[in-house]
């Protein structure tokens, strides 16, 4: 069993038994055909839809989809899920980082941020140029910078802590 939530507001139940899908422990026929990278096709009640993912994340299990023309914001969780949260578990995945390290040698062009910035995760930290290629180096997570190791001109070597975070 799945649960569902949609834009933070609406709640579903799903799964499957067998070759039938239950949705809030309602049977439901629906025809799905997949038609180009994040691209699907789906009749339901004689109505067509058209989906798109937009973004997934497996690791927080949420992703964001476009059915038609408008947007949705779905998290899932499953039976293991919903028994660790019962259980007061649920933060255990949670990431406790303190570093940025360098994730390959090269040179640093561009930061973005100054210490004591708090950043939000997907921010753009800083450019490493490394063989010939520009890379963007995103913040994992919502953090708050305690320290800079490095600045624009420094060449840094694979793993080198470039970032200290609080």
């Amino acid at each position: 069993m799945f649960k569902i939530k949609v834009n933070d507001h609406y709640q579903f139940e799903a799964e499957k038994r067998g070759n039938i899908s239950y949705i809030n422990s309602e049977p439901v026929t629906v025809d799905t055909c997949y038609i180009g990278e994040n691209n699907f096709h789906l009749l339901y009640k004689n109505k067509s839809y058209r989906i798109q993912v937009i973004e997934l994340n497996s690791a927080n299990k949420t992703c964001i989809i476009q059915v038609n023309a408008n947007k949705y914001y779905l998290s899932v969780s499953d039976q293991f899920d919903i028994l660790l949260r019962d259980l007061g578990f649920d933060h255990l995945n949670a990431l406790k980082i303190s570093d940025l390290k360098a994730p390959m040698p090269g040179l640093v062009l561009k930061v973005f941020f100054d210490e004591g910035a708090v950043v939000k995760k997907g921010d753009n930290l800083l450019i490493l140029e490394a063989m010939k290629m520009e890379n963007s180096i995103k913040a994992p997570a919502d953090l708050t910078i305690k320290a800079l190791k490095i600045k624009p001109g420094d060449k840094v070597e694979k793993n080198q802590i470039m970032i200290s975070f609080e």
